[in-house]
């Protein structure tokens, strides 16, 4: 069933209280607009949280001993992402019991103090589709989104009923009602849970299209679609994430696109953003906390920044006023730290690991000519 059949005429937000002062929740109906002149806003997102062991152990050594702590692991991006007025995470794995057990590759259960630390670093809202979103089963999805509302962090991706899956996540920024949907390609070959298959949100052309159209009905100003696609360890998208940005950003409802920005994650490595047909594409922004992998790349993302502005006329599309990537890398140490890597050379400038690691991000996204329509790279 699709979004917009179970919707009607009405959505609430996807889970528990607001998150920032500059957001408010949406009830069931869209939120009155706010009096005076429209106010536009910034969206930053970044890309997956997927805690290997090492990532977990370090977690423990920062925590002295009291669990896990992963606060100190995001500090290096927690100023980027705390001024921005919506912040997306992608939490590609689900959580476990607050005591364990936790596991690694290939079936992953993280701790749930992941979600305290996503929220206390600035994050709003994280799609949770993801191909690991099935590794604890039913009861994986459930801990995960219980542990998000309490955190008051919000979600969209992953559903603990059919009621929950009808609705994305809307969030208030500037004048703007923002709805962010999430779909992944596949949940790799774990079936949907017996009864449920409403559980993880698969790509569907046709349905995400309809989604997006129901929140927009909904009241949503601005689209963001958070898609978990393409092949892992290659830097090129490939001809799947190609051929759907096409379409879903070809789409337009009322004179205007039916996704107004496109975040994708999965690959591990930093891939391309892009203007497609007029709509900003991300095709990937690799790991943000990941660990020891087969690949360094698998340690390196971009966080993305987008500004956003009212139309001139009501019912005209919000634009992309200002397009910005933040180069970033998870630093083995010890101790292991997420680094701002602009924010980091600023300091020293003669940390030429950074610069290689920097200039590699810098290459990957800007490959298929995002500077030409006024991408740049920001180190703040």
């Amino acid at each position: 069933m699709t979004l917009g059949a179970l919707l009607g005429a009405a959505v609430t937000a996807c889970s528990g209280p607001p998150p920032k002062s500059a957001l408010t929740g949406v009830g069931t109906a869209a939120p009155a607009r706010p009096s005076g002149p429209q106010r536009g806003f910034t969206l930053v997102a970044s890309g997956d949280v997927i805690p290997y062991p090492t990532i977990m152990k370090q977690a423990q050594q920062d925590a002295d001993g009291g669990g896990h702590d992963f606060r100190k692991l995001l500090a290096g991006v927690q100023p980027v992402v705390s001024a921005a007025d919506i912040a997306l995470c992608h939490m590609e794995t689900p959580y476990g019991e607050p005591d364990g057990p936790f596991t690694g590759y290939p079936t992953f259960v993280s701790p749930p103090q992941v979600a305290e630390a996503l929220k206390d670093t600035g994050y709003d809202s994280c799609s949770t589709a993801s191909n690991h979103t099935l590794d604890a089963g039913a009861a994986g999805i459930r801990r995960t989104l219980d542990t998000m509302d309490r955190a008051r962090l919000r979600h969209v991706g992953s559903a603990r009923s059919a009621q929950e899956a009808s609705k994305p996540a809307l969030l208030r920024a500037g004048s703007a009602t923002v709805a962010q949907l999430s779909y992944t390609y596949g949940t790799n070959g774990i079936p949907l849970p017996e009864g449920m298959p409403w559980a993880v949100n698969r790509i569907d052309p046709d349905r995400i299209l309809a989604d997006a159209r129901a929140a927009r009905r909904a009241g949503a100003d601005v689209v963001v679609l958070s898609v978990h696609w393409g092949t892992e360890w290659q830097e090129e998208p490939d001809r799947m994430q190609l051929d759907l940005a096409d379409r879903l950003t070809r789409s337009r409802s009322g004179g205007r696109p039916d996704i107004d920005l496109v975040i994708g994650t999965h690959n591990h490595v930093p891939q391309a953003y892009e203007k497609v047909n007029g709509t900003w594409v991300v095709h990937g922004l690799g790991d943000q906390v990941a660990g020891v992998m087969q690949d360094p790349r698998g340690n390196h993302g971009s966080i993305a920044r987008f500004t956003f502005e009212p139309p001139r006329e009501e019912g005209q599309r919000w634009t992309v006023k200002k397009a910005e990537f933040i180069p970033q890398m998870t630093d083995r140490g010890p101790p292991w730290r997420v680094v701002n890597l602009g924010e980091a050379l600023r300091r020293d400038p003669g940390r030429d690991d950074y610069r290689r690691v920097r200039d590699g991000i810098r290459k990957a996204v800007l490959s298929r000519g995002a500077a030409a329509d006024g991408l740049t790279m920001a180190d703040r």
